[in-house]
């Protein structure tokens, strides 16, 4: 599922990773999986249930929506770089703690370095306080701002609307906002590399 020597190195350091407390609950680590030249990453939270069984992310209900919106922008999933904040699944379905995103936080800016993607869409709190800290979702969802000279674009969890339906009519506006972007971010010179690390300490708000 990963081509990329670099991806499949990262990829073996996960599935053996023992650096926090969640490696000993889970079934299954869940790396992420796409294409190294991926113009578009989303970044959920955790794993859950499904993707701890199967070792894939967005597998359950929430990725059957997220593939419905994808095609809804032309987009398929094999196009698109899908990973979490945290590798392994929470017990129960619980938050991620800090000192569990810290541990995986390697491993994320990693992914981002290797696949360097035009646009990094993040689904939920967790991992869009990474880059809008302090920020609340229900007021910057479909909002973008460049950083580390690419665009980021904070959107609501799939599950989210799954769980409210009032919230679905909002996730698919938000959908086509990122139908912009990329085509905006398309039609731009590509910007090198830049350490993720980096992005992650700019105080937008």
């Amino acid at each position: 599922m990963v081509a990329d020597p670099t991806l499949r190195e990262l990829e073996a350091r996960i599935l053996s990773c023992t650096d926090c407390r969640l490696h000993l609950s889970r079934k299954r680590a869940v790396p992420g999986e796409g294409p190294a030249d991926a113009s578009v990453m989303f970044v959920g939270e955790g794993p859950g249930f499904h993707e701890n069984e199967q070792g894939r992310p967005f597998v359950g209900a929430a990725g059957k929506f997220l593939e419905e919106l994808l095609e809804g922008i032309g987009l398929s999933r094999a196009e698109v770089f899908i990973c979490n904040v945290v590798k392994c699944r929470p017990p129960g379905n619980r938050d991620p703690l800090p000192e569990e995103m810290d541990a995986c936080a390697k491993y994320l800016e990693e992914q981002i370095r290797v696949v360097h993607p035009r646009v990094i869409v993040t689904l939920g709190r967790f991992s869009m306080a990474r880059y809008f800290p302090g920020a609340r979702i229900s007021a910057i969802h479909g909002k973008s701002r460049e950083i580390g000279g690419r665009m980021v674009v904070a959107m609501y969890h799939p599950a989210a609307a799954l769980h409210q339906p009032s919230l679905r009519k909002d996730v698919q506006a938000d959908f086509e906002v990122l139908r912009s972007l990329l085509s905006e971010a398309e039609s731009q010179p590509e910007t090198p590399p830049e350490s993720s690390s980096d992005a992650t300490q700019l105080n937008l708000f």
